[in-house]
């Protein structure tokens, strides 16, 4: 039996799976084994199973047996394996250590590395893998690495001619489900003469 995954989230006493047998006696269902952590119960009568307790994503995928036993010869049975995934919800959204971060960067530079934006989300799987974008800023001016968070200047400045300053929002982005996720952080860009 491979029944739907369940949500981390998923409460006690909420269906799993039904087991069932073609038997000419009525049966006793029992899980024998590989339910270690007892997250499941099965009802001996009609084969429901359900859980017992709220899941621990990390515990997962757990593969229990469950027996069917001749209720008048406790000598005649079968067994059968049900596998149960559980899902990672998308918990936490991205966070940048600091929402604010000031650099200098001296005019007359060709393209260079500005600083690289690290964010944390504690998530796993695809729900903690992140990518970084921009939001707003000049966009002509700089450009941010997806993979990495590395934000890059994509021309040299002039102390003289342009602005002396530059915000750029950056957010970082999870691959999470049912919904991505995402955290900012303000880049405030001061050009040194």
């Amino acid at each position: 039996y491979q029944p739907a995954p369940l949500s981390e989230k998923t409460l006690p006493d909420t269906f799993v799976v039904h087991i069932s047998v073609l038997y000419e006696v009525p049966v006793i269902y029992s899980i024998v084994s590989g339910d270690a952590n007892g997250y499941f119960i099965i009802d001996s009568s009609t084969g429901i199973v359900r859980t017992r307790k709220s899941l621990k994503p990390e515990d997962f995928p757990v593969i229990f047996n469950v027996r069917a036993t001749d209720s008048s010869s406790a000598s005649i049975f079968n067994e059968v394996s049900v596998n149960v995934e559980v899902i990672d919800e998308n918990d936490f959204p991205p966070v940048f250590p600091s929402s604010l971060l000031e650099e200098r960067l001296e005019e007359n530079l060709p393209a260079t590395q500005i600083v690289q934006l690290k964010a944390q989300d504690n998530d796993t799987g695809r729900n903690g893998f992140l990518t970084y974008g921009i939001l707003s800023g000049d966009r002509l001016k700089f450009r941010i690495d997806e993979a990495t968070g590395i934000l890059y200047s994509t021309a040299s400045f002039d102390y003289e001619e342009e602005p002396t300053e530059y915000q750029v929002v950056i957010y970082a982005e999870d691959d999470g489900i049912p919904e991505k996720k995402r955290g900012y952080c303000t880049v405030v860009i001061k050009i040194i003469d």
